[in-house]
């Protein structure tokens, strides 16, 4: 698996925590270092079962300069949302994890973590 972080953000901090605590094998992705391209941000988006307006921080400075809140949201407007989150990561909710089962989450929650976690296998 596969979790995209800001190493200065606690909920990321949190959820690698829980990570090693499980002994989970994953990689991270400090994605403002190395910010996902549309084609990544379609994929993941396709693997969370969501819209670019949902994993978008509407808070942050860009997205108020960018007037993003009064931006539409349908069909049609996912490319435009798609540009923005790839132009500007920060816009990302995080962390997400990309599970080795093919779906994906934001990890906002230790249960959030957990349930990406691989399931022990019971003992004969």
């Amino acid at each position: 698996m596969e979790i995209w972080i800001n190493p200065r953000c606690g909920k990321c901090r949190a959820a690698l925590t829980e990570l090693e605590a499980a002994k989970a094998d994953y990689t991270v992705r400090r994605y403002l270092e190395d910010p996902p391209n549309a084609a990544e941000l379609e994929e993941v988006l396709g693997r969370l079962l969501l819209d670019p307006w949902d994993i978008t921080r509407l808070d942050e400075p860009i997205a108020k300069e960018l007037g993003m809140r009064g931006w539409t949201r349908g069909d049609g407007d996912r490319a435009r949302w798609i540009a923005a989150l790839a132009e500007h990561p920060i816009l990302l909710q995080r962390p997400i994890i990309t599970a080795d089962d093919g779906h994906a989450i934001i990890a906002r929650t230790p249960e959030a973590v957990r349930s990406v976690l691989p399931k022990a296998s019971p003992k004969a």
